[in-house]
């Protein structure tokens, strides 16, 4: 019997993929995956079984803990948004390092969140929660317009709409409210933070962070390229394009509010607005940034999905603050707005063999049916680095330039459509 210690996943559908995370982990210990019921982890269990071990999970908290404590995992972690509660619950019954179950909910319910920064005086932006649609006019009344209507729990911009006059209010409240999952039949609506217009880039920002027995790091302010609309990503890079005195203000926000809400263990992503009035909190998630760890292997050969491993096993971690010589960036390859079949993609080679190009992935099959709307739907990745912001920003418009992709639509037609034309 082998006497390694077992480093268990509970995994989903999440921000980094098992293949990554698998080679990230590899040398700390034996991998389990812990696997609840989804679609998602029913297509993937032929995989899951090749790289590690697999437990299915029941859903049933006592039954749930008993099947995990009888495999005595030295570290239980996840890098999926929507398993931070169950990770929660494994560590806490283990007595292993993880968020407490307080953290928890505050880092996946939204308006929760907002009331725990507001009350420490961390950062206060006008919110309110609908429990009905018919509550719609609320928002205007106690909020004010424009305003951002959301679900109470959900990632990658899923349900996430922008309403500026009465009537979108009133449609945008009752659409979240029918596309809302199970976890998210309450609705969150917010005052729209109005961002900074003299900024090179992308009037927002995300600060990757360690947080160990130590305190907390803020390993890396993570620029970004401007959103689709209403809340797409299409980019990120390293180092950020900032003003003087600006990183600072960011990183002692982002602090200050990792600590209102008792973030102990792991990594977190928060990500912040840049306002005339300063840094503003837009949400802090409880996980490595969708991605993020590709700029951590190629702009500072630091394998995030690593780190996260030996903070769930309690380990000491200690890095300085990353600052790359070059201007490293990931390209987000943007699904169409509107339902449609993925055909073709062409300008992968190109691509490939552009100076300054590291690497490209696709996420999407060809074959594949895109269910269209506002979520970020991922067709690829590409990553790559300028000497410069500008260098590297000129590299980024040439991705764009090169990159080009076929999709069947319900009306019967076939388009060709480049990345610029599926961000707008």
């Amino acid at each position: 019997m082998s006497t390694a210690r077992t480093i268990a996943v509970v995994y989903d559908k999440g921000a980094v993929a098992p293949a990554q995370f698998a080679a990230g982990l590899s040398g700390l210990g034996e991998l389990l995956f812990l696997l609840p019921d989804s679609a998602h982890n029913e297509e993937m269990l032929p995989l899951l079984e090749h790289v590690g071990r697999t437990v299915r999970l029941t859903g049933d908290p006592e039954t749930d803990i008993a099947r995990v404590r009888a495999e005595a995992p030295a570290a239980v972690l996840t890098f999926a948004e929507s398993q931070l509660g169950t990770t929660s619950a494994l560590t806490t019954a283990l007595g292993l390092p993880g968020h407490s179950a307080e953290t928890v909910l505050m880092l996946t319910d939204k308006a929760r969140q907002r009331a725990r920064l507001a009350e420490t005086g961390v950062d206060r932006v006008r919110s309110i929660t609908l429990t009905s649609p018919e509550e719609w006019p609320r928002v205007a009344a106690e909020v004010g317009l424009p305003a951002i209507v959301k679900p109470l729990q959900g990632e990658g911009s899923r349900g996430v709409f922008v309403v500026s006059d009465p009537d979108g209010v009133r449609r945008m409240v009752a659409e979240v409210f029918v596309t809302a999952d199970a976890t998210g039949t309450t609705v969150v609506a917010e005052e729209l933070l109005q961002g900074r217009t003299d900024l090179d880039f992308a009037d927002y920002v995300s600060v990757e962070s360690l947080c160990g027995p130590h305190g907390v790091t803020h390993l890396a302010v993570t620029g970004k390229f401007p959103l689709a609309p209403p809340f797409r990503e299409t980019g990120y890079f390293w180092p950020p394009a900032l003003p003087d005195g600006l990183e600072d203000e960011i990183r002692t926000l982002t602090g200050n509010a990792l600590r209102a809400l008792g973030v102990t263990t792991g990594i977190t992503h928060t990500e912040v607005k840049l306002t005339p009035e300063g840094p503003r909190i837009i949400e802090i998630n409880g996980r490595i940034g969708g991605h993020i760890h590709l700029l951590g292997q190629n702009a500072c050969d630091v394998d995030l999905a690593r780190v996260a491993g030996l903070l769930a096993l309690g380990e000491q971690v200690r890095l300085p603050p990353f600052r790359p010589d070059r201007a490293h960036f990931v390209f987000i390859g943007l699904g169409p707005v509107e339902p449609a079949r993925f055909l073709a993609v062409h300008g992968e080679d190109d691509v490939r063999a552009l100076e300054g190009i590291a690497g490209y992935r696709g996420f999407t099959r060809i074959g594949e049916d895109l269910p269209g709307g506002v979520n970020t739907q991922i067709l690829n990745l590409v990553w790559g680095s300028g000497a410069d912001h500008a260098e590297m920003a000129a590299l980024y418009d040439k991705t764009l330039a090169t990159l080009s992709y076929d999709f069947a639509f319900p009306d019967g037609t076939t388009r060709t459509l480049d990345p610029t034309e599926l961000m707008w």
